[in-house]
């Protein structure tokens, strides 16, 4: 994530204009994606807006992804090619730091030690037993369910690239809620916690709840229920990780927003792979 120095953003004052939404969504995709995006305002403003507009950002990150399984297909690929690829897609345009942090978390909860010990083992550059098993078993679900879902048809494989990208973001932005604290001063975690709304947070995830649902009308009513039933898995699958991780380390830091985005977009696709 190439934005400026992760410090918390700077507080408003008094003379400091309001963000607008194209400065917002630079904040969004400056910090959430590798794309050649320049962020123009660092302030929880900017951050505010950023965050609201998270799922966005993942529409575009599951549309990249699917269209590369799509042009594997097209050109003759098995299903299983086509969901590596998909899955490959998120990790590149993130560089791999979702990925990351879910491992650092996992690292963390893994060893059992207090807050500030624990967090001291997510910062080191190397990755712990933990953290390697569960980086494997989520990457081998999350192949799994495209291969899956590439093989029954490729609209379906595409829907489920896009719903579980979209939800991974979303709980990026319900993470970023009034009322959950940053465990460290510093990073990105500190520069995001508290600066959206709950009501709003709630206002975004009603939005993608109902989009997701239109786009699966295309597989009838089964379909539209449980594109909308991945949602609602992946953000209280999302919810759980982060009342356990603000329990046992204070707050949340950018290893946990990694991991939340990676539990939630498993979680969609989980429940994507149920009922044929």
């Amino acid at each position: 994530m190439p934005p400026p120095p992760l410090t918390p953003p700077t507080p408003p004052t008094p003379s400091t204009p309001p963000a607008s939404p194209p400065e917002g969504l630079r904040f969004a995709f400056g910090t959430l994606t590798v794309l050649p995006v320049t962020v123009t305002r660092w302030d929880r403003g900017a951050a505010r807006l950023g965050m609201l507009a998270a799922p966005l950002v993942g529409l575009v990150v599951g549309a990249c992804a699917a269209a590369t399984g799509l042009l594997l297909l097209l050109l003759g690929a098995a299903a299983p090619l086509a969901a590596v690829a998909t899955v490959a897609v998120p990790a590149a345009l993130t560089r791999g730091l979702h990925l990351d942090g879910l491992a650092d978390t996992a690292d963390g909860l893994g060893s059992g030690k207090p807050a500030e010990e624990a967090l001291r083992i997510m910062k080191r550059s190397d990755i712990g037993p933990f953290g390697v098993i569960t980086l494997v078993l989520v990457l081998l679900a999350q192949v799994a369910v495209l291969a899956q879902a590439y093989a029954d048809s490729w609209a379906r494989g595409a829907l489920a690239a896009v719903v579980a990208a979209t939800a991974a973001r979303l709980a990026l932005t319900t993470a970023a809620r009034t009322g959950v604290p940053a465990a460290r001063p510093e990073g990105l975690g500190a520069a995001v916690a508290g600066v959206v709304p709950t009501g709003r947070a709630l206002t975004v995830g009603v939005a993608v709840l109902a989009a997701a649902g239109a786009a699966g009308t295309r597989f009838g009513t089964y379909g539209a229920v449980q594109a909308a039933l991945a949602v609602l898995v992946s953000a209280a699958a999302a919810e759980l990780l982060l009342r356990h991780c603000v329990r046992r380390f204070g707050g949340v830091t950018g290893d946990v927003f990694g991991a939340l985005a990676e539990t939630a977009a498993t979680s969609a696709l989980v429940v994507l792979a149920l009922g044929g």
